[in-house]
């Protein structure tokens, strides 16, 4: 199996290369849109800021590329929020292939920014939580969150509702990061490299 990692200008890519060996695939870090289009597999990680994020892909055509891509696609973290239509982070146009925003958590009594560590998943539905229990707990690390929508196939709390993780048509993203969410995380992974379209 051929899987893809989308390079661009966001960390944490290691992590999820180390993840994918553990499940016995060797995975390619790239940006060449031929590379990417002919990978049975991509993946769109990233811990980083939204607008440079967005600049690096149109500057090099892949915001054309990743909308363009047939096979299965799995964004994380900045990654999900990317796929979303606009994020409050430096008031940045994002991919729009989920149609919800993505807004900065406001700070409220008792709630750290950012929001980091484990968190438990609920209204869990789609291949991609095949085997994972309603309450599993994943780890999150991040300032911003999609709001919920109709595309959510998972929800989960921290102040405020808002969407774990998203799909549609072939694109599926978690906000969570499967690659440090332990058992759960790597059965989701799993679950990931086994859809077929």
């Amino acid at each position: 199996m051929k899987v893809a990692i989308i390079k661009y200008n966001a960390g944490n890519v290691q992590s999820v290369r180390f993840a994918l060996q553990r499940l016995g695939v060797d995975a390619v870090w790239t940006d060449d849109p031929a590379l990417l289009r002919s990978a049975d597999k991509v993946i769109f990680p990233g811990v980083g800021e939204a607008s440079s994020a967005m600049q690096y892909l149109r500057e090099r055509g892949l915001d054309v590329v990743i909308r363009s891509l047939e096979q299965p696609v799995l964004g994380i973290c900045l990654g999900l929020q990317l796929f979303c239509r606009y994020s409050e982070e430096n008031d940045t146009a994002c991919l729009g292939i989920f149609d919800a925003e993505v807004r900065l958590f406001r700070i409220t009594e008792g709630l750290k920014v950012p929001h980091m560590g484990w968190n438990e998943l609920s209204h869990l539905r789609g291949p991609l939580f095949t085997g994972i229990t309603e309450e599993s707990f994943a780890y999150f690390v991040h300032s911003y969150y999609a709001e919920e929508s109709p595309s959510a196939i998972a929800l989960t709390e921290y102040g405020v509702r808002f969407s774990a993780a998203l799909h549609r048509d072939n694109f599926f993203a978690v906000q969570f990061h499967p690659e440090k969410s332990g058992p759960t995380g790597h059965q989701i992974l799993d679950n990931f490299l086994k859809i077929k379209y």
